[in-house]
């Protein structure tokens, strides 16, 4: 089949410097996108009608960050008017806290782009101010804050090679353990630590929640089957809505003590709920296999 008889796809690259655009567009490229490094957004227009006269290729990465100036109006406004000419286009930004911003600095002893000073955090500062809004733009926020080369290239792969393509609603489902600290690269969060913990049932405490056992002791609680018929319905309205909306990706998380237990049950639960309704989900559980 010809490429072109797919419409033309485009994601935008961005985030802060440092937190793994390199290695993301790296992933991007070995899943066979055409990589645009530091694209000026007013060009954006000019590569699209490239690639819509061209024969081969129909998917690009723009890699576009604060080297371009105070671009982030002009980087929206770019992508609407894709948008109106039929193409599909999402936004991943990548984020990562700021300590791990200074040590990764530290560790390669590059100077920060924004950094009128010496001091690394300052120009970590001034460049979140300026990319807040986009940001709040992005369709995908990836956290890689605690993520190494090879599990930064899985959640990019998870994102981009998920069974809806953009222009659909695509869900991803995390568990978690709130002493391990809350995920920041998600939509919503639903504590679930007021369900009986297998924790304190001796022989279910070297488990996790995708062991039958644990997955039998959780559900069958008395509140379980009550909750999830609540967030049943809950999704149930909000998903058509979201789609409505024109929303590509949701992510949602399910939290309780240590991320073992209770958490991967319900998450792994809330999978089939999604299947009932109509949709498919990746899961993934962030916390499982810690003490």
């Amino acid at each position: 089949m010809n490429p072109q008889s797919s419409p033309l796809e485009v994601t935008v690259l961005t985030g802060m410097s440092g937190a793994g655009r390199s290695t993301a567009a790296d992933a991007l490229e070995d899943l066979g996108y055409f990589v645009i490094d530091n694209l000026p957004p007013a060009l954006i227009g000019k590569v699209a009608d490239l690639a819509r006269s061209g024969e081969r290729v129909n998917k690009y990465v723009l890699v576009v960050d604060v080297r371009s100036g105070l671009f982030v109006e002009d980087l929206i406004d770019a992508l609407s008017d894709l948008e109106a000419t039929g193409a599909q286009t999402r936004v991943i930004f990548l984020d990562a806290a700021d300590d791990v911003l200074v040590r990764r600095y530290e560790a390669t002893r590059r100077r920060h782009p924004l950094a009128d000073s010496e001091r690394v955090v300052d120009g970590i500062a001034r460049e979140r101010s300026l990319l807040e809004n986009l940001k709040g733009r992005a369709d995908v926020v990836l956290d890689t804050s605690s993520l190494n080369v090879h599990e930064l290239r899985d959640r990019v792969h998870e994102v981009c090679l998920g069974e809806h393509r953009p222009g659909t609603l695509q869900i991803s489902v995390v568990s978690f353990g709130y002493k391990h600290g809350l995920p920041v690269d998600v939509d919503l969060v639903f504590d679930v630590r007021f369900i009986p913990n297998p924790h304190w049932v001796e022989e279910l405490r070297p488990l996790d929640g995708t062991d039958l056992a644990v997955k039998e002791y959780v559900l069958n609680q008395p509140v379980t089957p009550k909750y999830l018929e609540s967030v049943t319905d809950l999704f149930s309205l909000t998903l058509p809505a979201y789609e409505s909306e024109g929303k590509s990706y949701l992510s949602v998380a399910f939290g309780c003590t240590g991320g073992r237990h209770r958490s991967v049950a319900v998450s792994e639960a809330f999978v089939g709920i999604l299947e009932g309704l109509g949709y498919s989900a990746t899961v993934r559980h962030r916390d499982r296999l810690k003490e």
